[in-house]
């Protein structure tokens, strides 16, 4: 037995792949989201959606900070946010898609300073982040974790 399908829904089940491939993109849009170790591999930062932009905040230690998992931002310049704790800090801000590069802002807890920040994927596993001062950049590799 042949079953039959009707014009209406041959033209609609047509339409399906084509939606998929324009969808795909979109849900793409953004693969430096997810959870990145640091060079240094101290620390697992989650980068992602934060309203228009990306972001990434520390999500987990790898190695105990020197004043303990409640390590504060003591370096901060601004006084009244040095009793903010470190641990799911936003140390990526404002980041915005330009071509294969993302640029934004880089904050390191360290120094407590903030640099102009670019952001680029080597491979599926490898992000190159950069902090830069003027036209001088200094960056390091990053590796998703698994």
């Amino acid at each position: 037995m042949r079953l039959s399908i009707p014009a209406p829904m041959k033209m609609a089940l047509g339409l399906i792949p084509a939606a998929m491939i324009f969808a795909t993109p979109a849900l793409a849009a953004d693969p430096i989201v997810g959870d990145w170790i640091t060079a240094e591999r101290d620390a697992i930062i989650k980068i992602s959606q934060c309203g228009p932009t990306i972001c990434g905040r520390i999500h987990k230690f790898l190695v105990t900070p020197p004043n303990g998992a409640g390590q504060k931002d003591i370096h901060n310049p601004d006084r009244n946010l040095r009793s903010r704790t470190i641990l799911g800090m936003a140390i990526l801000t404002g980041f915005k898609p330009d071509g294969d590069i993302w640029r934004g802002k880089v904050y390191d807890p360290k120094s407590g300073k903030t640099y102009r920040s670019e952001v680029s994927l080597k491979s599926a596993n490898s992000l190159k982040m950069k902090g830069c001062i003027a036209f001088i950049c200094q960056g390091q590799d990053w590796t998703r974790a698994k």
